[in-house]
């Protein structure tokens, strides 16, 4: 069966202030776990997960609890221990969107060396910057040939320094043309757009500028007002013929645009994870067979449903459960949150 890599670094959080009238902060897994969950819950049939993953030791056992309940994974071969203390991250929210994030830990990056024999057993990856140094430029530009499928990125920490402190603070991204050219899709949130595009007048002038035949889409989540998207026109229409940056299916100057409106509103719960679960959503749905648009919807659905749970332990089976996110039932009218 076709293979999934999902690529990105388990972090252990600790989350101060997310709850009113909660004492005390709260500890659970997040990180890359938030997109394995959602990609456990999206993927049709047909698909399997292949995490691509370094965890400290001091850890790995408990890793290990989260990565076998996911459903879809065929091998955890991709997961290796390292003898560094694994990611921590405490996170201190200011209000529901906006977080200060401290990070200690020191799970290190994978080199071309490492990363390759696994990229290659892959059928398209799903890349999601956690930590930041998941992969150098060498290795992310390495990905397309290695795997012959699509690649996702979600950039996120990416854009995000580390001071002395271990504080989290978004920060220009150097050669960042080249980055985003090694991605068919990149994502980034409303934040993340901005600092990307400091010095351009209009954000999204840089967006139409930057798609084309090699980055074929780029997706910008806006929070509680949804998504929208600059593609390439029907670049992904029919996913089993030529893979996106391969082929241009059509003139890189054929841009389309548009945005996906959440289908109902929804109130207070946790913003924690729920950028990975959308992407994760979105990119398997796409896997699954279905368009660009309708992938977009399908993951606003479940990242809607994620803001109603509490860590990423057991998110993939309320996620499928919840929400209808297999194959054969992606178009079945969502629940209400919990």
């Amino acid at each position: 069966m076709p293979r999934l890599g999902i690529v990105g670094t388990m972090v252990w959080d600790t989350i101060r202030s997310r709850d009113v009238g909660r004492e005390g902060p709260v500890q659970e897994w997040g990180g890359i776990s938030y997109a394995l969950a959602g990609a456990d819950a999206a993927l049709g049939d047909d698909w399997t997960l292949f995490p691509i993953l370094k965890i400290g030791q001091d850890m790995r056992e408990a890793a290990d609890v989260v990565l076998g309940s996911l459903e879809r994974v065929d091998s955890l071969d991709g997961v290796r221990t390292v003898q560094e203390p694994n990611n921590r991250v405490e996170l201190s929210y200011h209000d529901e969107a906006r977080r200060c994030e401290k990070l200690t830990g020191g799970v290190p990056g994978w080199t071309l060396e490492d990363l390759l024999p696994l990229a290659r057993s892959c059928d398209a990856i799903y890349v999601n910057f956690i930590a930041g140094w998941e992969l150098d430029l060498p290795a992310a530009a390495a990905l397309r040939t290695a795997t012959g499928g699509a690649v996702y990125a979600d950039l996120h920490s990416l854009l995000l320094g580390v001071g002395a402190d271990g504080v989290r603070s978004p920060r220009p991204l150097a050669d960042w043309r080249a980055w985003l050219s090694c991605f068919d899709v990149v994502q980034l949130n409303e934040d993340e757009l901005m600092t990307l595009a400091a010095g351009w007048d209009d954000p999204w002038a840089l967006a139409a500028d930057v798609v084309g035949p090699v980055t074929r889409g780029l997706l910008v989540t806006l929070g509680d007002r949804g998504s929208a998207w600059v593609s390439t026109r029907g670049f992904w229409d029919a996913p089993t013929g030529p893979r996106p940056g391969q082929d241009a299916l059509e003139p890189a100057e054929a841009l389309v645009s548009g945005k996906v409106e959440p289908e109902r509103a929804i109130e207070g719960g946790d913003p924690t994870g729920c950028g990975d679960v959308w992407g994760a959503t979105c990119f398997a749905t796409m896997l699954a067979g279905e368009n660009l648009e309708t992938s977009m919807r399908v993951a606003t659905r479940a990242a809607q449903r994620n803001a109603g749970f509490r860590g990423a332990t057991g998110l993939g089976e309320y996620l499928r459960s919840e929400t209808g996110l297999v194959t054969g039932s992606l178009r079945s009218e969502p629940r209400g949150v919990a």
